[in-house]
């Protein structure tokens, strides 16, 4: 080989400076080459993504607060009020809706007596025998109350509670009746009226005057009188465990 290839073959081989190649791979490149590192990359940025949805879930249950004992769980909002209320400066009053009372469907209820009772199947013999209506030669027990004066005198008929006129009719022996229904599976039905003031489907409010009292042919010994009655559930009740004392 002459001189000049000598050279050459000089020049193309690679300087090395104490054993090392010029050209060796850089520390970057080396570790790129691993096969566990793109798998551990991975890793770390969906460690990092979960730890920041996780920071960002904490930061928005901050604003809930729950009753481990109620097991309710207020927002913050309503949390916000019931701190105010503590701190006395605002305090929210629970409403809650109340049924009315009956009150007596007469006007005066001093001047009414019960001249005919309620027939309470538990009631004793003697109670029973009040109780019983007669009409010619049948006994019917009473499914109501009888109202009168002492002096037979008419008086005005009142509703006992609020609701919704459901019938109104004439009836032969009933005489003039009307029917009003009531929240609460309740029901008031009035007999032996006279100078019906309401219509079906009237909505009246507790002590409108609905009627006068009168006469009707299944309760004609006593006069001028108001047959009243109270249905629960559909089922007859004694009136007088719903009207207040006089």
């Amino acid at each position: 080989m002459n001189e000049q290839n000598k050279k050459t073959v000089q020049e193309e081989t690679p300087k090395t400076t104490q054993g090392v190649p010029a050209s060796q791979p850089s520390s970057w490149r080396r570790a790129m080459s691993k096969r566990w590192v793109f798998p551990a990359a991975y890793i770390a940025a969906a460690g990092i993504i979960l730890t920041l949805v996780w920071v960002y879930q904490g930061t928005g249950d901050k604003t809930l607060n729950s009753d481990p004992a109620s097991g309710v769980v207020e927002t913050g909002a309503s949390a916000g009020t019931e701190g105010t209320a503590a701190g006395g400066e605002e305090e929210s009053v629970e409403v809650v809706a109340k049924s009315e009372n009956f009150v007596w469907p007469v006007a005066v209820p001093s001047e009414i007596s019960v001249v005919k009772p309620f027939y309470d199947n538990e009631a004793s013999t003697e109670e029973h025998e009040a109780a019983m209506v007669q009409y010619n030669d049948t006994f019917i027990p009473n499914t109501g109350v009888d109202l009168a004066r002492g002096d037979n005198k008419t008086f005005e008929v009142k509703a006992a509670l609020a609701g919704k006129v459901t019938r109104v009719e004439q009836n032969p022996l009933a005489g003039q009746v009307v029917e009003i229904t009531h929240s609460d599976n309740l029901k008031t039905v009035y007999q032996s009226l006279a100078d019906v003031k309401v219509k079906q489907d009237d909505e009246v409010k507790q002590g409108d005057a609905i009627a006068s009292a009168g006469v009707n042919e299944l309760g004609k010994t006593l006069g001028n009188h108001l047959h009243f009655e109270v249905y629960e559930d559909g089922q007859p009740v004694n009136p007088q465990g719903y009207l207040p004392e006089k």
